[in-house]
């Protein structure tokens, strides 16, 4: 009986398998599998003569000299904050969101900075040159080192990335790059996973940093294969509504640099302008002498960011009292609140939980825990926390308050917002005198404590 001419690929984790499976039996990831062109695999005549010897090639790590200007500023410090200082050079960053989200619109934009000095290879697939060129003269870009290809062969634009050796290149999507020699379709995960393959290659020997632009799936994650993000040098994902005006860069992967550290951008009618200073924004438009609103302070990589935390309890109508959470962990906010049950005496059995972290943004940090107990139990207990209040700190099943790091940066920042209080937790005051701030700190140990300051 002949094999089968395809197989059937999981789009989560690449696994393979002659027949199609509900459920990957790899990664368990469910009705992920594609139909693709089976890959004949190479015959043991030529399997058996082995590659050639590169031991000529084996360099000492002490020889190996590092340039320093090995990485390009691309104008944009939000950007370069994200990418660890810059882009590198043969470095091959992905550059991942929804649809309209702003992907193409910032890399046109640095596009004019970058032209300045170096020359730019700008390679779209989906869109023609009238239309980049439309877009352009409304992002204000008329850079003369910035050169437009529209092609969809990757093998012809790798080809001619290796000849004209732009300084920088730009690849606007990998979903619409193809090989002929492969009998898939565009976007499928040979293709997408083979073309990466081949720009990671073409950026590595000519010492071209390469940005792809990738699209996402339903469940927002980067279309194609996961192998795809490994061969990839940086993974950046932009977060936010399309209809919201703010937008945060977030780094998962980064070869480079820190993948703690977010870019917070806003969009504009001229393109995508910085936030410089994301606390200001998030807690612009606070409400005022309304309880279950409280003030976090999170780090995300070396910055302080504050964010409004909203709580609120209304008595439920069903048999299983609903939790609603909008940017933060909904299994945390379960531990919090069993914690206030347990601890405090506080029952929340019949009352419908809704919290929420106002701007779209995300509590991703333990020493958001103590915010939104506080948020809670003032929204519980229809107690205002003052406006001029902060809190953060890890909150234990004991009903402690754990220590928390960077304790001083966020005691700054929140000086520097205009905070007048800051509750933190006793075990982070080591080595810290109050006097040196020009904000009240209390330092509290247990819930009971932070929760006194709510009058």
């Amino acid at each position: 009986m002949a094999k089968s001419k395809y197989i059937y690929t999981c789009n989560q984790c690449g696994y393979e398998t002659s027949k199609w499976n509900g459920k990957c039996p790899s990664c368990g990831a469910w009705n992920s599998f594609e139909e693709d062109a089976a890959v004949t695999a190479p015959t043991a005549a030529h399997s058996s003569q082995g590659g050639a010897d590169l031991s000529d090639k084996i360099l000492e790590l002490e020889s190996i000299g590092v340039d320093d200007d090995v990485r390009y500023d691309t104008g944009l410090g939000e950007l370069n904050r994200v990418l660890g200082g810059g882009l590198v050079k043969g470095s091959l960053v992905l550059l991942g969101g929804e649809p309209g989200i702003g992907k193409s619109t910032i890399l046109l934009q640095i596009c004019q900075f970058l032209g300045e000095e170096h020359s730019v290879l700008y390679v779209s697939g989906e869109e023609s040159a009238r239309q980049i060129k439309l877009r352009a003269q409304r992002l204000g870009v008329d850079t003369e080192n910035l050169y437009i290809l529209t092609s969809t062969d990757a093998e012809s634009v790798a080809e001619t990335i290796s000849s004209c050796t732009p300084d920088i290149a730009i690849i606007d999507s990998i979903q619409t790059m193809s090989i002929n020699r492969l009998t898939s379709s565009p976007g499928s995960l040979t293709q997408v996973r083979e073309c990466t393959n081949l720009f990671m290659h073409t950026a590595k020997s000519q010492e071209i940093p390469i940005i792809i632009v990738g699209h996402v799936n339903k469940d927002g994650a980067i279309a194609g294969p996961k192998v795809m993000e490994h061969i990839v040098d940086a993974v950046l994902y932009f977060e936010g509504e399309r209809h919201q005006s703010y937008r945060l860069l977030r780094a998962v992967k980064n070869r480079f640099g820190s993948t703690n550290e977010i870019g917070v951008f806003e969009m504009v009618d001229k393109g995508l302008r910085e936030v410089e200073n994301p606390s200001q924004m998030l807690l612009s438009g606070r409400p005022h002498n309304v309880s279950g609103t409280c003030v976090a302070c999170v780090m995300e990589g070396t910055r302080p960011i504050l964010a409004e935390v909203q709580a609120l309890a209304a008595k439920t109508s069903y048999a299983a009292p609903r939790r609603m959470v909008t940017g933060f962990d909904f299994n945390r906010l379960n531990i919090i609140i069993a914690v206030l049950e347990k601890r405090l005496g506080i029952y929340m059995n019949s009352l419908d939980i809704y919290l929420n972290i106002v701007g779209g943004f995300r509590l991703d940090e333990p020493a958001g825990d103590l915010p939104v107990a506080m948020a809670l139990y003032s929204g519980i207990m229809d107690k205002q926390i003052d406006e001029e209040l902060i809190a953060f700190g890890e909150i234990g099943l004991g009903g402690e308050i754990r220590s928390v790091s960077h304790i001083v940066q966020r005691i700054r920042e929140a000086e520097r917002m205009g905070f007048r209080t800051c509750v933190v937790p006793k075990q982070s005051m080591s080595g810290i005198d109050p006097k040196d701030y020009n904000i009240s700190i209390i330092a509290a140990e247990t819930l009971r404590q932070a929760f006194s300051v709510i009058k």
